[in-house]
């Protein structure tokens, strides 16, 4: 059984050479889902809109993340997320991110997330779900099948897209569907282990995805003010993200 162990710990050079024994190996880990919310990000200088000087009191929620807010005001909207994009590209993964990377080497992990940066990819992530969009993209008005790639660049009025309509931020509005949650769903359903940082639990749909973990899964929680109403099925680490996903790291080894 040791051997076993030590063969999962040691294949990171199985993993980048995609080579015959990586389906034999993703078989033996165990799954770890990982849900993640603002307050992963908010260690890497991320603004929140929850937070005391987070972008609610800066702007209406409304106006700036609706699919009405985008109807009403197109050039607002696009000057907020042109600054957001422009802020994520000045930020780098915190230590969280970092070490939610280096459980690949022991669990095969899969993370769904709220957040619009791409913090994860950065620090080494490899199966990244966004549920809201990601700020590196762009996509029609019209059709939002066609979708580009736009790296840190600004989003311009009267920038079209293939189509001739107007291009705006790969983002899942209120008041929009959430296509994302078609895979979401299936990766908590098949978890071994979920694990939730940074979330409120107040955003749905992505908060109903804790009520699909399998019984008997365990899940932990990493967040420095957590809620007081939880399930006592969740295990708390009362932490932000680089430290809370340390002492995860160590919870979870004594389950494997």
């Amino acid at each position: 059984m040791q051997h076993l162990f030590l063969y999962c710990v040691d294949i990171a050079s199985v993993f980048s050479n995609r080579s015959p024994d990586y389906l034999l190996i993703l078989q033996i880990m165990k799954k770890l889902v990982v849900l993640t919310g603002a307050g992963m990000s908010a260690e890497s200088g991320i603004r929140t809109f929850r937070d005391s000087n987070g972008l609610w009191e800066e702007y209406d929620v409304m106006e700036v993340a609706s699919i009405e807010g985008w109807h009403k005001n197109p050039e607002l909207m696009l000057r907020f997320y042109n600054e957001r994009r422009k802020q994520m590209y000045a930020c780098q993964p915190n230590r969280g991110h970092l070490l939610l990377a280096e459980l690949e080497k022991e669990f095969e992990v899969h993370i769904i997330t709220q957040n619009i940066d791409n913090l994860h990819e950065m620090a080494g992530s490899s199966n990244v779900i966004h549920l809201h969009g990601e700020l590196s993209k762009a996509r029609s008005s019209a059709d939002p099948t066609l979708v580009y790639t736009i790296g840190n660049r600004e989003i311009l009025m009267g920038e079209k897209c293939g189509k001739g309509s107007q291009l705006r931020p790969f983002i899942v509005w209120f008041g929009e569907e959430v296509p994302a949650m078609a895979d979401a769903v299936p990766l908590v359903e098949s978890a071994d282990i979920l694990c939730i940082i940074g979330t409120s639990l107040n955003v749905y749909p992505a908060a109903g995805l804790l009520h699909y973990a399998p019984n008997g899964c365990p899940v932990f929680l990493i967040d420095p003010n957590p809620p007081k109403d939880l399930s006592r099925r969740i295990q708390v680490i009362a932490k932000g993200a680089g430290e809370g996903v340390e002492e995860l790291s160590i919870k979870l080894r004594t389950l494997t």
